[in-house]
């Protein structure tokens, strides 16, 4: 297929994982058009080549095929009821939002109301990492509509999940989060330990993965940690809107998560004291320099 033939993609939410989607559709020769309620966050879309939506309408009205990433499944609620409203039927809307199963449901059925079809395809993997092709995409909604878009999402990532009906990509994503979270908190906690007893930080984080306590927040996080870079890929205060869901979806199901109580409990320090903007590393700030 040739650049002319394919069609144009709508991206809703151009922060730091709608840019790094853009990316990959334009790498992929996709026309697209971004819309932000930020304008700013549009002037890095126009550089890759893309166009800057100024409402959804407009979006809507060059795009059959629209992608969401915006900061939670509220939003996405109030954005779909935009796009129902001026879509025509078979409209295809893929939300990449960490949100509530619940929401992702009930978002479907007022689509559907309208003949727009939707899926939840929640990201694991930071904005740096999808950018590079490296996200793991869980995609929850009908088989044979996620058949119908999988040449697209191949473009995003080659790792790709169908992973059950319409909320079951919202619901794993939480699953997901909940141990990345942990792992990456797990490693804080040990750097910041290797430092107070004297021990050289790089040595420490190339033994650590050497060992069984490998994790793959040691790849990601490890160096931003001892080198304090603590520059967004994904900010702190996201995740912990991550944990708060999480939560939530274990209070429904009776299900304890002690550890996810205590990583709260961790970022809502680390909130506190000015740490929310920046990568979701900094929680290591939080345990080197025993802030309470």
């Amino acid at each position: 297929m040739n650049k002319k033939e394919k069609q144009t993609i709508g991206v809703i939410g151009v922060g730091l994982l709608g840019s790094s989607i853009c990316f990959r559709l334009r790498e992929a020769d996709y026309p697209v058009i971004g819309f932000d309620s930020r304008s700013e966050q549009l002037d890095y879309l126009v550089h890759i080549g893309g166009q800057a939506g100024s409402s959804v309408e407009e979006l809507v009205s060059q795009a059959k095929v629209i992608l969401l990433s915006l900061p939670d499944s509220t939003v996405s609620s109030s954005v779909c009821e935009q796009i129902a409203k001026c879509a025509t039927a078979g409209t295809v809307v893929i939300d990449t939002t960490t949100g509530t199963p619940d929401d992702a449901v009930e978002i479907a059925k007022n689509l559907g109301r309208q003949k727009i079809q939707f899926m939840d395809a929640t990201v694991a993997g930071s904005s740096s990492q999808v950018k590079a092709g490296e996200g793991v995409f869980m995609v929850g909604g009908d088989k044979e509509h996620f058949k119908q878009q999988q040449a697209l999402l191949k473009q995003l990532s080659n790792v790709i999940f169908h992973v059950g009906p319409v909320g079951s990509g919202a619901r794993l994503k939480l699953i997901v989060n909940l141990a990345i979270g942990l792992h990456r908190a797990v490693l804080a906690e040990s750097l910041a330990l290797a430092e107070a007893s004297g021990v050289d930080l790089p040595t420490a984080l190339q033994v650590l993965k050497a060992t069984p306590a490998y994790s793959a927040a040691m790849d990601t996080k490890g160096e931003k940690m001892i080198q304090q870079d603590f520059t967004p890929q994904a900010r702190l205060r996201q995740h912990r809107k991550d944990v708060r869901l999480i939560r939530q979806l274990a209070a429904q199901n009776e299900q304890s998560l002690p550890l996810s109580d205590i990583h709260a409990k961790l970022l809502d320090v680390a909130i506190n004291a000015g740490l929310g903007e920046l990568d979701n590393s900094a929680i290591y700030q939080v345990l080197r320099d025993n802030l309470s």
